[in-house]
């Protein structure tokens, strides 16, 4: 079977590419994830049809855009991982919410999952992945309670950086009573 040939981008659509990526990074950090794609063109200096041949949807933009901040998740929960499961599932809440919480739009762009309801796409399926590895790792010396699903701890570090945007106290506050719920019971 034979590879299909990939062709080098020409420097004006690198350069195309690159401005709007800029331009989305510092608007989704103003306006979150719902910014206005024709502004993110405006600010890049392009036309929207470029933004649209660049980036065919809302969530490919923001894939790109959230992708830095999804790696340092992922890596961080492998060193967490590493580690003792019951401070390495603390420490991903903390951190995953923190990091949703400070990166605005990145917890409304993580709760509305993957594309076309694909659990495998892009920033979604990294940080899913990142946090099944690391309550694998609760499970297996009891440090949650039965039944709590990878879902279950996203939806509720995602709600949790939601209501807590751009307050790190507060955001803090909330997961550890969030873990307190997670934790298995003391009776």
């Amino acid at each position: 079977m034979s590879r299909p040939v990939v062709r080098p981008q020409r420097a004006d659509w690198r350069r195309n590419h690159e401005q709007l990526v800029a331009a989305a990074v510092t608007l989704v950090a103003r306006d979150g994830a719902q910014v206005s794609l024709e502004e993110v063109a405006r600010v890049a200096g392009v036309g929207s049809a470029t933004l649209h041949r660049h980036f065919p949807s809302r969530h490919e933009l923001l894939e790109e855009v959230f992708a830095g901040a999804v790696e340092r998740l992922r890596r961080r929960a492998e060193e967490l991982a590493a580690g003792d499961p019951y401070v390495a599932l603390d420490t991903w809440m903390q951190d995953l919410t923190l990091a949703a919480a400070e990166t605005r739009g990145l917890a409304e762009s993580l709760a509305s999952g993957a594309v076309d309801g694909d659990p495998t796409d892009g920033c979604h399926a990294v940080v899913r992945g990142s946090t099944a590895m690391v309550l694998e790792r609760a499970r297996t010396v009891s440090a949650v309670r039965p039944g709590v699903e990878v879902d279950d701890i996203l939806a509720l570090t995602e709600a949790v950086a939601l209501v807590t945007a751009d307050d790190p106290h507060a955001a803090r506050r909330l997961v550890r009573l969030v873990l307190d719920g997670v934790r298995p019971s003391r009776d």
